[in-house]
């Protein structure tokens, strides 16, 4: 059975955002010279990796909805820009829409299970969901037909 991360993205209003910016931080590693990859910095190394590879996934929580995921590719130790040391979690580079399900807000990540994780979207019971532009899928969530 597989397990999962889901993690707030603080910042960001959508899936279309995340992946832009995403987008944007490989090209700024391969100007520096830098293998580009999609990572995210936390403080704590999650302890359950066993569990975690070779298929579990980050689910994204954007404006209070887990709405996308990216699968998890590894984990690395480094460093924060302050120099702290932290854990880089390593993500593949494809977004995935999903199920929206609304998630109260909390701090760091926390392991989500493989009966409580959405499903994907696409080609699933989700039909075009993923296709609507960004504000109108906030509106079907907050009217609450979503």
């Amino acid at each position: 059975m597989s397990l999962h991360i889901v993690k707030l993205c603080v910042g960001v209003s959508s899936i279309e955002e995340l992946a832009a910016w995403q987008k944007g931080w490989v090209k700024e590693q391969k100007a520096r010279g830098e293998k580009p990859r999609i990572y995210h910095r936390t403080l704590q190394t999650p302890k359950k990796q066993e569990a975690l590879l070779p298929n579990g996934s980050l689910y994204w929580v954007i404006k209070g909805v887990i709405q996308a995921r990216q699968k998890l590719i590894g984990f690395e130790e480094g460093t924060r820009d302050d120099g702290t040391p932290c854990c880089l979690i390593l993500l593949d580079r494809k977004l995935v829409a999903v199920r929206p399900v609304p998630r109260r807000a909390f701090q760091g990540w926390r392991y989500l299970t493989e009966e409580d994780a959405p499903e994907d979207l696409a080609g699933g019971s989700g039909g075009d969901f993923a296709a609507l532009p960004p504000d109108m899928r906030r509106a079907l969530l907050d009217l609450g037909l979503i």
